[in-house]
C-alpha cells in the first residue's frame, strides 16, 4: 500500500526542518523554508518567531589575526584540512567569535570528519547559545549519531518554548530531522515520548501515524490517524494520512470518497483520490475527478497535465491535445521552474503527426528547450525526420549535422537517424556508408551494428549482415531483434530453416508479445511446411499489428492452403494501407495474382 498512490507526506508538505547546510558524511541537509499546504500549518509558519541574530563579539581584526585566517583558508583550498581546522578552533576560543567556530565546522564537514565537526559545532553553540543555525547543525549531527539523548532534550525544549500556534511546525521539524536517524525504531520511540504531552494537538498524531506506518505497524498508524481526524475532522492532511495508512486500495478509496462526500471542496483529497484511480486503471472515473478539480481551478497545470495523460491512455487524442495545449499555454504565461513541458510537447508533436499535420508537429518540437540535453537532442532528431518526410532530405541531414551532443550514445544515435533518413529515401548505399563510418567511430555499438546489418542485407551483403548481427548478439545478448532479424533473413531466403527456427524461437521467448517476431515465427513455419501453425502465428501477429508486411505473409499462407478469397481479402487490406508496398507487389507477381 505504500506505493499504491501518491499521498503527500507530512515531511514533503512541511519541509521546514533546518539541518546542517552542507552535505557531509553525516547526511545533514540544507534547511529549507516550509511551504505548507494546510491552513493550520500555514498559520504556524506565519506565527513562528524569527531566528534570533547571533550576538557577535567586538573582535579587533589585527594584522596577526588576518594573517592566520588567510593562511588557514589558503591551506584549506590546497587540500589540507587539519591545520586550518586547528587554527580556526584556536582562534574561535581565543576571540570568542562564533563565526570562526562555524568555519572550523564547515572545514571538518568538507573533509568528512564527523567527530571534529561535532566538536566545532559544540564550541559554536557555546559561543552563540541563541544561534538558530548552530542549533540546526547540532541537531543534524546529534540525530545522525548513535545517541539520541541530546537531540531528545533539545526537541523537548523547542516544543516547550514554542508558542502554541507555532508548535505544530516545530513538531514537523523534529519529524524531518529524525528521518535521518540510523535507528528508526529508537527515533519513533523518541517521538512518542516528546509528543506525549501534546495529545490534544492534531499534528502530533499525524507524525506518529506516519512513523508507525514507516515501521510497518499499520494498527498503530491507523489508530493515530483516527485520533488526528477526531481532533480536526475537516483536515485534508489528516485524511490523506488516514488513506495512506488504511491498509489497501479499497479501504483508501472508501475513506477518501467518504471524506469528499462530506467536504466536496477538499481539492487535495480529491487530487489524491484521482491519482489513486489512475494507478488502479480506473481512468474514466479518474477523469471525472480531475474535471471537478479543473472546474474549481481552471488554470491548474497539474490537473491539465493529468487530463492530457488520461487522454493519451484512453486514446482520446483530441482531448489529450486540448489539455496538453492548455498546459503549455499556462506554463508559457506563468513560467514554473519545477514543471518541465518537454513530455507534453513531445506528445503534442506525435498527435499532430498522426493526423498528418507535419508543420504543427515540427513547431511543437521546436519549443523543447535545451535544459535537458537528452530530450533536446531527441526532439531535434525528430524534427529532422519531419523535415525529411516533407521531402527535404538534404535540409534534414544538415539539421542532424548541426547537433553536437556530449553523450557518445546520443552522438551514435544522430548517425543512426541520419542513416534512417537515407534508408527511408531509398538510398541504401549512402546509408551503408554513414553506418560504416559511425561503426568505426563507435565500435561495438549494438544499435549501429543492427542497422548496419539490415542495410547490408538490402545491398545483398548477407555474410556481412550475419556477421554484424552475431556481433550484436555478443554485445547485447538480450537484444531479441538481432535473433529475430537473422532468423527471419534465413527463413526469407529459405536457408538453414532449423537454425532460423531456433533463432526466432529465442527471440520470441524474450518478447512473447512482439507481433513482428510472431510474424517471423509464422513465416519460418510456412517455409518448413507447417501451414496451420504458420496461419495461427500470423493471425495473432496481424491482430496485434495490422502491418502490411504481416498481411502479405498471412495472405500467402492462406493462398498456399487454397483459401484464395481469404488471401485476396488480406492483400487488399495491405494495399489500402500501403499501395506501393514492394513485398506485396513481388508476392502478387510471384503467385501470378492481381487485385
Amino acid at each position: 500500500m505504500k506505493n499504491a498512490f501518491a499521498i503527500v507526506t507530512l515531511s514533503a508538505l512541511l519541509s521546514a526542518c533546518a539541518i546542517a547546510p552542507q552535505k557531509q558524511a553525516e547526511s545533514a541537509a540544507t534547511p529549507q523554508p516550509a511551504t505548507p499546504a494546510e491552513p493550520e500549518a500555514a498559520a504556524a509558519v506565519a506565527e513562528a518567531p524569527a531566528p534570533t541574530p547571533e550576538a557577535l563579539p567586538n573582535t579587533e581584526l589585527t594584522g596577526d589575526l588576518l594573517f592566520r585566517i588567510t593562511k588557514a583558508e589558503l591551506e584549506f583550498k590546497q587540500g589540507n584540512w587539519q591545520g586550518p581546522y586547528i587554527t580556526m578552533m584556536a582562534l574561535a576560543q581565543q576571540t570568542r567569535d562564533p563565526r570562526l567556530a562555524r568555519r572550523a565546522a564547515e572545514m571538518a564537514m568538507t573533509a568528512k570528519q564527523g567527530g571534529e565537526a561535532m566538536s566545532a559545532i559544540r564550541l559554536w553553540r557555546s559561543l552563540a547559545p541563541d544561534s538558530d543555525d548552530a542549533m540546526q547543525y547540532f541537531l543534524g549531527f546529534a540525530v545522525a549519531g548513535d545517541d539520541l539523548s541530546e537531540a531528545e532534550a533539545l526537541f523537548e525544549q523547542r516544543l516547550a518554548n514554542a508558542p502554541p500556534a507555532a508548535r505544530p511546525l516545530a513538531m514537523f521539524q523534529m519529524q524531518q530531522y529524525l528521518l535521518r536517524a540510523k535507528d528508526k525504531a529508537a527515533a519513533y520511540t523518541l517521538q512518542q515520548r516528546v509528543l506525549g504531552p501534546y495529545d490534544s494537538v492534531m499534528e502530533s498524531h499525524l507524525i506518529l501515524a506516519q512513523g508507525a506506518f514507516a515501521l510497518n505497524d499499520p494498527v498503530t498508524a491507523r489508530a493515530e490517524a483516527a485520533k488526528a481526524l477526531a481532533i480536526k475532522p475537516d483536515s485534508e492532511l489528516a485524511m490523506l494520512t488516514s488513506a495512506q495508512v488504511s491498509g489497501d486500495i479499497d479501504s483508501a478509496v472508501k475513506v477518501l470518497t467518504g471524506f469528499l462526500q462530506q467536504y466536496p471542496k477538499a481539492n487535495e483529497v480529491r487530487a489524491a483520490y484521482a491519482r489513486l484511480l489512475v494507478d488502479n486503471k480506473q481512468l474514466d472515473e479518474a477523469r471525472k475527478q480531475f474535471l471537478v478539480l479543473l472546474k474549481e481551478q481552471p488554470d491548474n497545470i497539474a490537473t491539465l497535465f493529468a487530463l492530457g495523460v488520461i487522454g493519451t491512455q484512453t486514446n482520446n487524442l483530441d482531448e489529450a491535445e486540448k489539455y496538453f495545449s492548455r498546459f503549455i499555454a499556462e506554463l508559457e504565461a506563468h513560467p514554473n521552474d519545477e514543471r518541465d513541458p518537454s513530455k507534453a510537447l513531445m506528445i503534442l508533436s506525435q498527435i499532430a503527426e498522426q493526423r498528418g499535420d507535419l508543420d504543427a508537429a515540427y513547431n511543437w518540437l521546436d519549443k523543447v528547450d535545451n535544459s535537458d540535453e537528452k530530450i533536446y537532442i531527441a526532439a531535434r532528431m525528430k524534427m529532422a525526420a519531419l523535415t525529411a518526410r516533407k521531402g527535404n532530405v538534404d535540409a534534414a541531414r544538415k539539421q542532424l549535422a548541426d547537433l553536437k551532443p556530449s553523450d557518445p550514445n546520443d552522438q551514435a544515435q544522430v548517425f543512426q537517424t541520419d542513416a534512417q533518413l537515407l534508408r527511408d529515401a531509398g538510398d541504401h548505399r549512402a546509408a551503408f556508408v554513414v553506418l560504416e563510418n559511425a561503426i568505426k567511430r563507435y565500435p561495438g555499438n549494438p544499435d549501429l551494428l543492427y542497422d548496419y546489418a539490415l542495410v547490408a542485407e538490402k545491398l545483398g551483403q548477407v555474410e556481412l549482415m550475419e556477421r554484424s548481427l552475431r556481433q550484436v548478439m555478443i554485445a547485447a545478448p538480450d537484444n531479441q531483434h538481432a535473433y529475430n532479424a537473422l532468423g527471419y533473413s534465413l527463413a526469407e531466403r529459405n536457408e538453414r530453416l532449423p537454425e532460423a527456427y531456433t533463432l526466432i524461437d529465442k527471440a520470441m521467448k524474450m518478447a512473447p508479445g512482439d507481433p513482428f517476431i510472431m510474424d517471423s515465427m509464422g513465416w519460418v513455419q510456412y517455409r518448413m511446411g507447417n501451414l496451420s501453425e504458420a496461419e495461427s502465428y500470423l493471425r495473432r501477429a496481424y491482430a496485434l499489428r495490422s502491418d502490411p508486411e504481416i498481411a502479405v505473409h498471412l495472405g500467402e499462407v492462406l493462398f498456399a492452403k487454397g483459401d484464395v478469397d481469404g488471401a485476396q481479402k488480406i492483400w487488399k487490406e495491405a494495399r489500402a494501407k500501403d499501395p506501393q508496398n514492394d513485398a506485396l507487389k513481388s508476392t502478387l507477381a510471384r503467385l501470378n495474382q492481381s487485385l
